[in-house]
């Protein structure tokens, strides 16, 4: 939204004239070193491509500002990147990196290249047959007077739309949504090419740093965020501890006898439990944020709460994965759906119960940093162990008090 308010401002001060001429050359070498440190070459290709366009017609603009005109060649080459554009970014958002890196390189530069050269060897050489045949309406039946683009350009774009919206569907990442809103800005922008002044630097510049905001995120989520439970990390639970108040409440979680389903059941299950107590201590009331610490043990963070405000929903949320038990489908699989219905009705399904131990601690006067609070909340973790586990410890509380806190929750 700035992006478009940005660009319907005509009247500029030399500073803001300045900055938006280098800002897309600015943001191709910051989002492409980026990109290139981080081995992200579809998003790099990306940003090239866009770039290209851009100083072919940022040429064109220049002109058309210094002389009051258009050159000889403004229409073709102008009809030409409103052609190109949309396939080639659509290519390069699908086109998927490959384990062999220097190979996808240079089949992706060879792409660049075969269509670039294809494009200038017929603009140089068949500059008005080329010309006729992009201007040519070919369906006249869909051409309405809002079009300002060739009519080829719309089924191009609109496959791109399609394309980039079922991958967005079907992977819902932020270099995806990324990628389809960069494509609908570029749609915005060829008609304003000529239009208005800076419309041209703004949106590519926009459409990069979407693109290199993307990859950022995705680093971001995969440095920060536990990929088999969906939570936040170690990394992230640090962070968030430095940011914590004067009051606050940590606790500790391990799932009981985690090494007996991976012994016994196999790594998939203990896969399955994980996610399971995941999933249930990211909904925990009370203000509470989990965070997967490592292993079979995970923490939960209550900000500027007290022990006795946080003991009910700890006691709760341990409750309702004591609760639920986990379908263990038989490792035979049926042949068809009528007989997968018969070993379900009947043995060939069993099921599993998941319980965790928890430690609580609570943030006091004598306690300068987080980590150490969150030790205290570690030990009161093998206090709620030794009382028999299946239970929620406080720091401080004796063995005895965690058994009694334990029958009366039963």
């Amino acid at each position: 939204m700035a992006g478009l308010s940005a660009a319907y401002l005509k009247d500029l001060n030399v500073f803001f004239t300045s900055l938006f001429n280098v800002l897309p050359t600015l943001v191709l070498l910051l989002g492409g070193s980026y990109c290139a440190v981080y081995r992200r070459q579809r998003e790099l290709f990306l940003m090239i491509t866009v770039y290209v366009v851009y100083f072919l017609l940022d040429t064109q603009t220049d002109y058309y500002r210094d002389n009051g005109r258009v050159r000889e060649d403004a229409a073709v080459v102008f009809h030409l990147c409103c052609l190109l554009l949309p396939l080639l970014f659509s290519i390069y958002a699908l086109w998927q990196e490959k384990t062999h890196l220097f190979r996808d390189f240079v089949a992706r530069c060879a792409v660049l290249f075969a269509v670039g050269s294809l494009a200038l060897a017929l603009e140089q050489s068949f500059p008005q047959a080329l010309l006729s045949w992009l201007a040519q309406i070919r369906w006249p039946a869909l051409h309405g007077r809002w079009m300002s683009l060739i009519q080829l350009s719309y089924p191009m774009f609109l496959i791109g739309f399609v394309t980039l919206a079922a991958q967005y569907w079907y992977q819902p990442r932020p270099l995806h949504a990324a990628q389809l809103v960069g494509l609908l800005g570029l749609f915005w922008m060829l008609p304003q090419t000529f239009i208005l002044p800076f419309t041209l630097n703004i949106m590519c510049s926009q459409v990069m740093l979407m693109i290199a905001a993307g990859v950022a995120h995705e680093a971001y989520q995969m440095a920060f965020r536990d990929e088999l439970t969906g939570l936040p990390g170690r990394r992230a639970l640090n962070e968030r501890m430095q940011r914590l108040g004067r009051n606050y409440v940590l606790a500790m979680s391990d799932v009981d006898h985690f090494k007996r389903f991976n012994d016994t059941h196999g790594h998939d299950v203990g896969d399955q439990v994980l996610r399971l107590v995941a999933s249930k201590l990211s909904k925990v009331n009370g203000g509470g944020r989990a965070y997967r610490y490592g292993g079979e043990e995970f923490a939960v963070v209550f900000a500027g709460k007290t022990l006795d405000e946080c003991m009910p929903h700890l006691e709760e949320i341990r409750e309702i994965i004591a609760n639920y038990d986990i379908k263990l489908r038989n490792p035979d699989r049926p042949n068809d759906d009528q007989q997968g219905r018969q070993r379900r009705a009947g043995s060939g399904a069993s099921s599993v119960s998941v319980t965790v131990s928890i430690g609580v601690a609570e943030r006091q006067a004598e306690q300068r940093t987080p980590e150490e609070v969150l030790k205290c909340a570690d030990q009161a973790l093998y206090a709620a162990k030794g009382a028999g586990r299946n239970c929620v410890v406080a720091a401080g509380q004796t063995r005895r008090g965690a058994v009694r806190m334990e029958r009366a929750a039963g």
